[in-house]
């Protein structure tokens, strides 16, 4: 008896820690009783039923799946290796479980087919320049493929598109003879802006030399006007009485010739012109109206 009461706590003891389930941050849990869906759970510990019901844990976090490179052809026949990565994350745990068997699987053969069809339709050059346009491209398809199976494609990208060695040498070589012409125009141009600037600075130089000397000879031409100004004022101020009594001089001169004799005022400004102011000498006036 006594052994049949430990036996079934045991049994009771197992199957209650059989019920206790713990779902990790990072998933989700599925529930199934005797092989039906029956609840999704979330994170943190959960009971389920010993025996007739069982917990699936699906990952919820962004995965990442490697695409093997594949050789495709491109429009104008040219054979190139291409490998890509994608980026998904399931959002319907339920769908992920039962609408696809091997998701890695199904989205990498659906990547590899949509990269064939997609730079099939594309020449080399348009490949090598349009990667951003197949990433989006890709990733469109692959979305749409992917959301009945719960998930969502979040990125894809097109790590390499490698074209055969002798193209990839005849590429070479162009991209060196385009660095190379680059080169030379960005050196010649470098010349060009030289000789323009040293033509410029020799005709600014030239420019202000000219002003300089304009200038110069402006303000001498002001300073000997000004000077000319100055004597005239002075020859004006100093001379014009000088030359009245000069003129009256000259007069009396004339009129002296003919032996006409005048009485001339001490206070004239003819004495003082002749130094006749301590002469003496008394001179008779000549009566001309006998």
């Amino acid at each position: 008896m006594v052994g049949l009461i430990i036996f079934f706590s045991l049994i009771s003891f197992f199957a209650l820690l059989s019920s206790v389930k713990i779902v990790n941050q990072s998933e989700k849990g599925i529930i199934l009783r005797l092989g039906k869906y029956q609840r999704t759970v979330g994170p943190g510990v959960n009971f389920i039923f010993p025996f007739i019901e069982e917990l699936i844990k699906i990952d919820v976090r962004e995965r990442v799946i490697n695409v093997e490179p594949q050789k495709v052809i491109t429009k104008d026949n040219v054979t190139v290796t291409v490998d890509a990565v994608i980026y998904y994350k399931v959002v319907d745990p339920v769908k992920a479980e039962f609408e696809v068997e091997d998701f890695d699987t199904a989205a990498t053969t659906l990547a590899q087919t949509n990269l064939r069809n997609l730079i099939g339709d594309k020449t080399l050059d348009e490949t090598l320049v349009a990667r951003d346009v197949i990433n989006t491209n890709l990733r469109d398809v692959l979305d749409e493929a992917t959301h009945n199976w719960g998930v969502k494609v979040t990125r894809v990208e097109v790590q390499k598109i490698d074209p055969p060695q002798e193209i990839s040498e005849a590429m070479s070589l162009q991209m060196k003879a385009e660095r190379e012409k680059r080169a030379m125009i960005l050196q010649a141009e470098g010349v060009k802006q030289s000789q323009i600037l040293e033509a410029e600075g020799k005709r600014q130089k030239a420019i202000l030399e000219a002003e300089g000397e304009a200038k110069a000879k402006i303000i001498k031409a002001e300073a000997d006007a000004e000077a000319i100004r100055k004597v005239a004022e002075a020859a004006n101020k100093y001379f014009d009485e000088k030359a009245q009594v000069w003129r009256r001089l000259e007069v009396s001169q004339t009129v002296l010739e003919k032996n006409t004799k005048f009485v001339l005022p001490t206070s004239a400004d003819l004495i003082n012109v002749l130094n006749l102011e301590g002469d003496k000498t008394v001179l008779p006036v000549k009566d001309n109206r006998k």
